[in-house]
Parts: C-alpha cells; structure tokens; sequence
C-alpha cells in the first residue's frame, strides 16, 4: 500500500494498493474546506482505507486552519464514530443539522 497523497491538482487525497486506487474528493468553498466523496473499490474495502483517508483530509484541514463542511455519506458516519474531528466541523454547514 502506498502513503496517502494529496493530490491539489485533482483535489483528492489518494492511496493505491494492489493496483487499486481509493480516494477522497475535496472542494474548497467560502471559507472551508468541503469533503465531497470517498470512494473505496470493492477489492479494498474492509482494510479501513476510507478511515485513513478520512483522518488525513481532517489533518490537512487543520494545518491549513479551514473548518469541515461534510457532504460525503462515508465522512458523516465517520464523525459519529470519531467524536473528537467534530470540533472541525463548521457548524453552519454540521451534517446533523440536515
């Protein structure tokens, strides 16, 4: 498995195994950053991919000091989960205020 990539470019954190690549679209909006999709192919799932994908577009809104808005269904059950990213969010935009 390789590191996990922030590709700015595409706007997406990326990680390949065994040929497969998962990803986690981003979008930058007013003042935040917005998590859009995660998407794990079938042969990966179950590895926890999503999770580090998750984890690591959290870390990169934090360094560079942008609050989390969560369109993503996989992001949003992942905060439920992991209460301590909720401080992240930008509460205008909470996911549990849909």
């Amino acid at each position: 498995m390789t590191p996990i990539t922030n590709n700015t470019r595409e706007q997406q954190f990326e990680i390949e195994s065994n040929g497969l690549k998962a990803t986690l679209t981003y979008r930058f909006y007013k003042h935040d950053i917005a998590l859009m999709h995660t998407f794990v192919p079938e042969q990966l799932s179950g590895m926890g991919i999503a999770s580090m994908l998750a984890k690591e577009a959290f870390a990169y809104a934090k360094e560079i000091k942008r609050p989390v808005m969560v369109y993503c269904p996989f992001v949003a059950g992942f905060i439920k989960k992991h209460p301590e990213y909720q401080t992240q969010l930008d509460p205008e935009y909470h996911p549990a205020k849909r």
